[in-house]
């Protein structure tokens, strides 16, 4: 637009040039011809534009913005039309406790109170795009520092308002994913009422006070403690239970053997016994029998 207005300004030099002397009067008809191409190549391309992927145009004529806006593309426009794009793609705001990886420099972490009383310290990642159809009336309401506005106030808020409605613990175990699903339904109705849509809510890290984190950690060595416990008694139990039945088996073999044994057997087994060693080449002499009748062998 600015080539047109240097070229309106160049055709009203030579119109007042045309008419002076005649020595500089030559120069007035190309300074107006010139001017009146000026003024046509500077409508052309005032009446082009072209929006990258990724993003609209929302439109403004003498500051009054338009309702329907452009998309990606070139695009033919009233010359006196403003175009102000505006990102379309996710977009993350991360408030963060470590330097330099969220949005803002410093610690930017939420600390809030849960509902025993403690504070809690909780890293978050906002996932949003702005809905195209909805950018006139945010650009309108809110303009386009809507991070600062909307995301960032509105994120911080609704995680203070839902984090009393539970304990420190809780929050850092098992109710840890239904904390992050009532926040990202309360964020969610807020930014599609001014024209944003939530994608995802990401709870990055939840920070309990030291003195929590020592009593869970003390907490769970000792219950690693009794499991580690637990498992050495049930081994022991099961040694207990293979001795039982290995002595209950000798016990049924010795019984089963004094009841099949009797006297004429013991002394054939024993006769047979002495009758190998006998004809043993280390056996000198052997005496056998019973009561006043032994048998003497002689080896020799």
């Amino acid at each position: 637009m600015g080539v047109a207005i240097f070229g309106i300004i160049l055709m009203i030099i030579g119109r007042i040039i045309s008419r002076v002397n005649d020595k500089v009067r030559i120069f007035g008809t190309p300074a107006i011809g010139v001017g009146a191409l000026l003024i046509v190549v500077g409508l052309l391309f005032a009446s082009v534009v072209q929006i990258d992927a990724g993003r609209i145009g929302i439109k403004k004529l003498y500051g009054q913005v338009q309702n329907d806006v452009l998309y990606s593309g070139l695009h033919l426009i009233n010359p006196l039309m403003d175009v102000e794009t505006v990102e379309t793609r996710t977009q993350n705001y991360t408030m963060s406790g470590v330097h330099n990886e969220g949005d803002k420099v410093g610690d930017d972490a939420i600390r809030v109170l849960s509902a025993d009383g403690l504070e809690v310290t909780i890293d978050l990642t906002v996932l949003y795009r702005i809905i195209p159809e909805s950018a006139p009336t945010l650009y309108k309401l809110i303009g386009l520092d809507y991070k600062d506005k909307i995301v960032r106030p509105i994120s911080r808020t609704k995680i203070r308002d839902n984090a009393v409605y539970y304990d420190a613990v809780s929050l850092y175990s098992s109710k840890r994913d239904e904390f992050q699903a009532r926040i990202y339904k309360a964020i969610e109705d807020d930014f599609k009422a001014r024209g944003m849509l939530l994608e995802n809510l990401l709870v990055r890290n939840i920070t309990l006070p030291t003195s929590v984190k020592n009593a869970i950690e003390s907490k769970i060595n000792a219950e690693q403690e009794a499991q580690k416990m637990q498992f050495i008694l049930q081994k022991e139990r099961q040694e207990a239970d293979r001795k039982r039945v290995e002595a209950q088996g000798i016990a049924d073999y010795q019984h089963i053997i004094s009841e099949s044994l009797t006297e004429k057997q013991l002394q054939y087994e024993q006769i047979k016994a002495m009758k190998d060693l006998a004809s043993s080449t280390n056996a000198k002499m052997i005496i056998m029998g019973k009561g006043n009748s032994p048998i003497i062998l002689d080896g020799k």
